[in-house]
């Protein structure tokens, strides 16, 4: 089952005041960004987000993990109630974001003329 725009929407939406949240379309899901860095994915109209040590102490006992598609990483499972709460849930990205790495820098191989 594929996530529809308007979640994307409304998930980003409800993130605005984070600043440079961004979601990108892959295979019938999108990926969260903060910046450059992934944070989260959005699969089948449900929210993961990357598990970071003090995103779980933010999360406390509402803290439940899932998986975004089979075989992907466990992620905590953002229900639609958590969602709703926009204060709650910017902070988590923010919180998520500023604890996990950031990404690999990717080098452009260089063709060797022979």
């Amino acid at each position: 089952m594929a996530t529809k725009q308007s979640t994307v929407d409304y998930i980003l939406d409800q993130l605005v005041s984070v600043g440079d949240v961004s979601a990108k379309k892959m295979f019938g899901g999108y990926v969260l960004y903060y910046g450059d860095k992934v944070v989260g994915l959005v699969c089948d109209d449900k929210l993961f987000v990357k598990i970071t040590e003090s995103g779980k102490k933010f999360v406390g006992r509402r803290y439940r993990e899932g998986h975004a598609y089979p075989g992907a990483k466990t992620s905590m499972y953002i229900d639609e109630d958590q969602i709703d709460d926009r204060a709650w849930l910017c902070e988590l990205i923010r919180i998520t974001a500023k604890n996990v790495p950031n990404p690999k820098k990717k080098f452009k191989q260089t063709k060797v003329a022979k």
